[in-house]
């Protein structure tokens, strides 16, 4: 990597040696498995670190590679981060409230309508959608439109100037495209976090049904090196990992089974192969 560049971008360092804060909310976000997965990588920071699913970039900030092939196929996480890459600083304007928000919704989805979402206009507007937007969520309708809701926070700390990402992005690669197409090797260590297997799955236009999960699951079982997979712990990927030979752990999530009363922990799934 780089000349170290904890001095020029001590701000975006998390407390307690946590790594880098991820520059976007995500819903689902796994900053909280980096504890459980930083231990096991920390034997193997040596090799490539891909991403398939890299969402959020949470547990990638959390772990700092010197090399990362981050994967996702969402165009618009993509776009931003490749932004980012070269020290994005924002000049929209940028207003908690309704009205705005919702204008510049229909401004970001008429760069999509136009194939201009590859823009750095596309990616100041995601950033912006993104911390107003309701929950950090991330969906897009049949078109392909952004869809979500206004948010209602009381305050946001929006931020203009990224350029102190630039260094730790600087031997990341990132890709947009299905899983099956990357370019790994045997020496490259896979953490695997693909969308979790229920009903809501509208994460990007394609979606991803149970088939891409199996299909997942073949992908990684194939690979030679190191490999850690999360989802939800539902039985049937319990089984599904379980039939291809890995190493299950099951933790206890930071959210609850649901909004009604219950105040379960939801459970997860933590899955390794040659480790």
């Amino acid at each position: 990597m780089v000349e170290s560049f904890t001095r020029q971008s001590s701000a975006i360092f998390l407390p307690n040696e946590r790594g880098i804060r991820p520059p976007l909310k995500w819903a689902g976000g796994k900053r909280w498995l980096v504890s459980h997965v930083k231990p096991i990588y920390e034997r193997y920071q040596k090799q490539r670190l891909v991403e398939p699913f890299c969402g959020g970039l949470a547990v990638t900030l959390g772990l700092l590679p010197d090399k990362a092939i981050l994967n996702d196929i969402n165009p618009h996480a993509i776009n931003f981060y490749n932004w980012l890459k070269r020290g994005l600083m924002i000049a929209i304007e940028m207003n908690n409230d309704e009205i705005s928000y919702y204008r510049n919704r229909e401004k970001f989805n008429q760069l999509i309508l136009a194939g201009a979402q590859d823009s750095r206009a596309a990616a100041e507007l995601f950033y912006y959608l993104n911390r107003t937007g309701y929950n950090g969520l991330c969906r897009f309708n049949k078109k392909g439109l952004f869809n979500v809701p206004f948010g209602k926070y009381k305050n946001i700390n929006y931020k203009r100037d990224f350029r102190d990402y630039k260094n730790a992005f600087f031997d990341w690669h990132f890709t947009l495209g299905d899983f099956e197409l990357l370019d790994v090797t045997a020496k490259d260590f896979i953490y695997a976090d693909p969308p979790y297997d229920v009903e809501f799955t509208q994460y990007a236009q394609e979606g991803f049904n149970w088939e891409d999960q199996e299909r997942l699951a073949r992908w990684l079982a194939s690979h030679r090196g190191q490999v850690v997979v999360s989802n939800q712990a539902t039985e049937r990927i319990i089984s599904l990992y379980e039939k291809h030979k890995f190493q299950i752990e099951i933790l206890d999530a930071p959210r609850m089974i649901s909004c009604t009363g219950d105040r379960t922990k939801a459970k997860e799934i933590l899955a390794y192969r040659n480790i």
